[in-house]
């Protein structure tokens, strides 16, 4: 049974007070956690060629519905929601589509919708056939019917729906909101990458959506004392149609500038009232960013897991996914977080340490102007000219002291002899080697096991006697994997393109202007890796490997 209204606001009150003295801030660390965050959230911002590519993406499906329904008034449009509508998109962030009809009423029927997704797919499935996507799934059955549909060339994932306007409209309003302060933003995108990182981002798998982690930290932003954000009412209060909210927004610029509070405070106290809220939800606790404050709410006569308001539309929760059992996954998270949080503040973890556990390790490198070491090969020639390999691969693709390969955004490609496996914070770990499972795979695939190869300056191949033990004594000395992945590119070396080009949507007009991260991958000398030589053939098995 839900509680009134004022006891329960008491209630939370009261707990967040409680909860805030389990924490002992120490002033040093926290300038630490706000450069932490802050920098978390600068690498983890998408570059401007993956704006690009989503714009093109865009303009690829309007082309698309011309061709299905021809250039008439008719044809649909199809039109960005979500994250990438309010700029609070990342590297593997879906993009959401609403394909919209000009002439269509408010009420469009739910079988027309299946109707027009099912003309999508079959087109969907055509370009699949001949690898510009992959992983056409149509799901029907869903509240909101969508089709899903990934670019080859550029890996984004697109949900597809059928008037959507609801949606579009929400992602304008919270896009126009982000830019009164931008604390809003950075502490929803930190937010959602936590969420992310520990698998509790996914109405899917009832736990959070994006739009309820969003709200939330509207939540908490406004309910700060003084507060950073004004109650959304005071924006919405002249229609909710993008031009009256962007002209509202505009009254508000500065509305914050009283609050002083760091990215670092603001994300610790957000745990923490997270944290208040447990045992207050199932009592009908709801946030609402309409009122800008605590409120107790019922949702059908029915008391949700958790109660997150609707701004356009009160009457509905858009946390209403989340499930009994992932509330308390949710909160585990929460809590586990607070604890890191709480050894950090007392010198008892590192900095590093900290930011794994929140983050997970970073694997997305956005900065690749980092250059790599100039003097690798002459510091190394002499010493690494004799070493052997039994690896064909490794033979031909790269010296023995070149760093590992790198795939679409940078990220190094573990080598054969590591098995790799990922976890919420995505930490490496190593299993052991199937050596036997190796020469196996070997003699299937007809490779050589014991041919011995050197390099020198020019790139010549020559047959050496094969020392096992003197290869192992160098790979133990240098540090040298015994085997390397070939390089690669698109993501996750996908032979094919994406839609209209070998490399992808974002190269469909011009060749020439395709970015950095979709040319073949070079190394340190600016030069081509090619694919390993096919043994058995007519081509001479040891030509140079570089162009």
């Amino acid at each position: 049974m839900a509680l009134r209204e004022k006891v329960l606001i008491r209630k939370a009150e009261k707990f967040e007070v409680k909860e805030l003295q389990k924490i002992i801030l120490n002033r040093q660390q926290l300038l630490i956690l706000d450069k932490l965050l802050n920098d978390a959230y600068v690498i983890r911002r998408p570059k401007p060629s993956e704006y690009e590519h989503r714009k093109q993406l865009i303009r690829v499906f309007n082309e698309i519905a011309e061709e299905i329904y021809g250039n008439s008034a008719s044809c649909p449009v199809v039109e960005e929601f979500g994250s990438f509508s309010m700029d609070l998109f990342t590297t593997e962030s879906d993009l959401d589509l609403s394909i919209n009809f000009r002439n269509s009423s408010l009420l469009f029927p739910r079988d027309q919708k299946i109707k027009t997704l099912r003309k999508f797919a079959r087109k969907f499935y055509a370009l699949q056939n001949v690898g510009y996507v992959k992983g056409v799934q149509p799901i029907m059955g869903a509240k909101v019917p969508i089709v899903k549909v990934i670019d080859t060339g550029t890996g984004v994932e697109c949900d597809l729906s059928v008037e959507n306007r609801d949606g579009i409209s929400k992602s304008l309003i919270i896009r126009f909101i982000t830019s009164i302060d931008q604390r809003f933003q950075k502490l929803s995108f930190l937010m959602k990458a936590w969420a992310k990182a520990h698998d509790i981002n996914s109405s899917k798998d009832r736990t959070l959506n994006s739009l309820s982690i969003i709200l939330l930290v509207a939540f908490h932003l406004q309910t700060r004392k003084p507060p950073i954000l004004p109650p959304f009412s005071a924006i919405l209060k002249d229609g909710e149609d993008p031009k009256s909210v962007r002209r509202a927004v505009r009254n508000f610029e500065n509305y914050g500038i009283r609050n002083t509070e760091t990215l670092g405070e603001l994300f610790v106290s957000f745990l923490i009232k997270l944290a208040s809220a447990e045992k207050l939800w199932p009592k009908g606790l709801c946030a609402s960013t309409y009122l800008g404050r605590w409120t107790s709410k019922t949702w059908d006569t029915k008391i949700a897991n958790m109660s997150v308001e609707d701004f356009t539309d009160r009457t509905q929760n858009v946390a209403r996914a989340v499930g009994k059992s992932e509330v308390e996954k949710i909160y585990e998270c929460i809590h586990l977080t607070k604890q890191n949080i709480s050894l950090f503040m007392n010198v008892r973890i590192e900095e590093l340490a900290l930011k794994e556990s929140l983050f997970g390790i970073d694997r997305v490198l956005h900065h690749p102007n980092v250059e790599p070491k100039s003097n690798v090969w002459i510091e190394n020639y002499e010493k690494n000219r004799h070493v052997v390999t039994t690896n064909p691969i490794l033979a031909v693709n790269s010296w023995s002291t070149r760093q590992p390969p790198t795939g679409h955004w940078g990220v190094p490609v573990p080598p054969h002899h590591r098995a790799v496996t990922t976890g919420p914070v995505n930490l490496w770990v190593e299993q052991p080697f199937d050596h036997q499972r190796n020469k196996r795979t070997r003699v299937e695939e007809d490779i050589p096991y014991h041919r011995a190869v050197t390099t020198g300056p020019s790139n010549m191949w020559a047959e050496q006697s094969f020392d096992h033990q003197q290869t192992k004594r160098m790979r133990v000395a240098e540090d040298v994997p015994a085997t390397q992945n070939r390089w690669t590119q698109g993501w996750g070396g996908a032979p094919n393109g994406g839609w209209g080009d070998a490399h992808g949507a974002a190269s469909m007009d011009d060749h020439l202007r395709r970015s950095h991260e979709m040319q073949h991958a070079r190394d340190e000398w600016g030069r081509r890796p090619q694919p390993p030589p096919y043994y058995g053939s007519s081509s001479n098995a040891y030509g140079p490997p570089f162009r």
